[in-house]
């Protein structure tokens, strides 16, 4: 058999990986140091343990990845071999490589695994919080329609006034309960440091205003329905702009809106 049948044989691979007979091993070894395309076939199988090795189990420290590698590689002198000592120690090597393309393997499962549950825990939480926001907008709007069906409310329309000729709200008010809520989402958004305040008027015998409340949750509310505080026997309602915290009487330069009951 010549060299070139020799190598297509297989009998190199297993000769690397450790699988063949002490007469099988002297034998390659005979083969190598005669041909020297038998020597260069060997190295290039155990390059490509090492490379594979490396490629699979990315995780491998370098420190150990070196030693694993230099060992390999010194086995190039192995066609020189006599003994069997030698040879157990190479393939103890080799055993070490396959190990680690072993747990590389696991360690890349295992990353993945852990990757897809906390996709999976995340998406969880984010359906929990839209469940949520959901619940609370039906809250509101179940609020808003009981406020419009009570046949005890009065709807007084608010008119836009010269600082806002646009703008319109709606009050709506209980003369039993003396309770106010405000429509406001035809007020524009209040510019930044700056609130609408709610005031029940009485028109006679001289005109009086009563603050009863502010709009400070006209950002955060998504029905701009708001209840503000009870009003007693008001004869119409405005709602003006004022400085954050409210002002202690309206501004009657920034009246956005007024409407009589």
């Amino acid at each position: 058999m010549n060299s070139r049948e020799y190598i297509e044989s297989g009998i190199l691979e297993l000769y690397v990986f450790g699988k063949l007979s002490d007469e099988e091993i002297a034998e390659v070894n005979q083969m190598a140091e005669q041909h020297s395309d038998v020597r260069e076939e060997i190295k290039a199988i155990e390059l490509a343990v090492i490379n594979l090795s490396h490629s699979v189990a990315p995780h491998l420290s370098a420190t150990n990845y070196e030693k694993i590698r230099t060992e390999l590689l010194g086995k190039h002198k192995v066609v020189t071999m006599k003994s069997k000592s030698n040879w157990a120690q190479y393939t103890g090597w080799a055993a070490a490589a396959i190990l680690v393309i072993g747990f590389g393997l696991q360690f890349y499962k295992l990353n993945q695994t852990n990757e897809i549950l906390n996709n999976v825990s995340t998406e969880k939480n984010l359906l929990q919080e839209s469940v949520v926001d959901l619940e609370l907008k039906k809250k509101e709007s179940d609020e808003v329609l009981a406020i419009l069906r009570d046949t005890s409310n009065v709807a007084v329309a608010l008119t836009g006034q010269q600082v806002a000729p646009k703008a319109f709200a709606k009050a709506y008010y209980n003369k039993a309960t003396k309770a106010v809520y405000i429509d406001a989402s035809g007020l524009p958004t209040p510019p930044k440091g700056m609130v609408y305040q709610v005031w029940a008027l009485k028109l006679e015998p001289v005109l009086t205003p009563t603050s009863i409340g502010l709009l400070d949750t006209y950002a955060t509310s998504t029905t701009k329905v708001i209840k503000v505080e009870n009003a007693e026997a008001p004869q119409a309602f405005g709602i003006t702009l004022e400085p954050a915290g409210g002002s202690a009487s309206p501004t009657l330069e920034q009246l956005y809106t007024l409407g009589k009951v």
